[in-house]
């Protein structure tokens, strides 16, 4: 039963964590252009046509 005393604050202190670090992604603009990201990756980048070393 001991064990909750550590497990309980521990839970909510990582849960805590969690929610810093997606307002953290919010406040550097990680989530601003999710229509360009997608659009991006279909887009074909001529240095990827270089051949292998």
């Amino acid at each position: 039963m001991t064990i909750l005393l550590f497990l309980a604050p521990f839970s909510v202190a990582l849960g805590l964590l969690a929610v810093a670090a997606f307002w953290w992604t919010l406040k550097a603009g990680q989530y601003e252009d999710p229509q360009g990201d997608a659009a991006r990756i279909l887009v074909d980048d001529p240095e990827d046509d270089r051949p292998s070393p």
